[in-house]
């Protein structure tokens, strides 16, 4: 995992740990169902973060007879895990509080408390979302939006922050507008929209996560700049005639499997084949750091039957 995305996580952690005790506090004080619904959803955010982080150590252990490419998808698991707790402990636990207070409203009480205590976890979790956006500038190549960065990166962990962070921001508005709404309309039922609202919001932001998620277990290509790269790496060898074919897969966000079907000058030798083939997986490795793994075969170039 980058330096970046640990900072990230560190900070999302402790934001995620001091809101939910807060609101816990204001919920006690106030019995507002969006508060308690913001609550679960933060606890289950410092959970997430924790999970990722034990995703980070597992991923880096060595690879061994049962595991021969490693544990780096591990990751990727972790993160999936992220999204099933979402979905849970925030989502649907945040549906079924609202669901039952508009079935049974009650009076917010005490508003000063709720909007300091909301405040404030505005101001905190703020501080993690601009954290989390500092870093993803770090590696998002420029001109690239957020949303095309959550979709199309390897690395789990600061897209899963990010949405996370986004999400609760979201989330706290709309808590803070029904704890408004509810005590100057005099009418409870704006706290538990409110609350619903929450529910939809962490909803679709863990389908988004698991939608993703799954794609990268399953095993995702590289990306078309790291495929050039190393499309660009193999035929710079002077005794490469072309590249055939290339296939390639992530097995974990730092690490890649290449496959290469290559055509070599049809002089060579058998040792001299083989030193090609040695040169040219060094050169694909310096150009693309990721490929830790490569299969490179020579062939002929016969059109239609490759």
């Amino acid at each position: 995992m980058q330096e970046g995305s640990k900072k990230a996580i560190f900070a999302a952690f402790l934001a995620n740990l001091g809101i939910a005790i807060a609101k816990v506090i204001g919920f006690a004080f106030t019995r507002s169902s969006g508060m308690l619904a913001e609550a679960a959803h933060s606890f289950a955010d410092t959970g997430n973060q924790a999970l990722l982080l034990f995703g980070s150590r597992r991923a880096k252990r060595k690879a061994d007879r049962d595991n021969p490419f490693g544990y780096g998808r591990e990751r990727y698991f972790w993160s999936f895990i992220v999204a099933l707790v979402l979905f849970s402990m925030g989502g649907l636990f945040a549906l079924y509080e609202g669901i039952q207070k508009l079935a049974h409203p009650h009076e917010t009480h005490n508003l000063a408390v709720a909007i300091v205590i909301l405040s404030v976890a505005v101001a905190l979790e703020t501080v993690s979302l601009l954290t989390a956006l500092k870093e993803v500038r770090h590696v998002k190549p420029k001109g690239m939006s957020l949303w095309r960065f959550i979709r199309h990166t390897r690395s789990p962990e600061l897209p899963v922050v990010l949405l996370e962070d986004i999400g609760a921001e979201i989330g706290l508005i709309l808590a803070l507008g029904g704890v408004l709404l509810s005590h100057f309309t005099h009418n409870p039922r704006w706290d538990s929209i409110a609350s619903v609202l929450i529910g939809v919001l962490l909803t679709v932001i863990a389908l988004i996560l698991a939608t993703e998620m799954k794609s990268s277990l399953m095993g995702e290509t590289a990306t078309d700049e790291a495929e050039d790269r190393i499309r660009t790496a193999t035929t710079a060898h002077p005794l490469v005639r072309r590249i055939i074919h290339l296939k390639t897969q992530h097995i974990g966000p730092d690490a890649l499997i290449v496959g290469l079907k290559v055509e070599f000058d049809h002089s060579l030798t058998m040792p001299q084949l083989a030193d090609a083939i040695d040169a040219v997986e060094a050169i694909v490795r310096e150009a693309e750091p990721t490929a830790v793994t490569i299969y490179l075969e020579p062939d002929i170039f016969r059109p239609g039957n490759n």
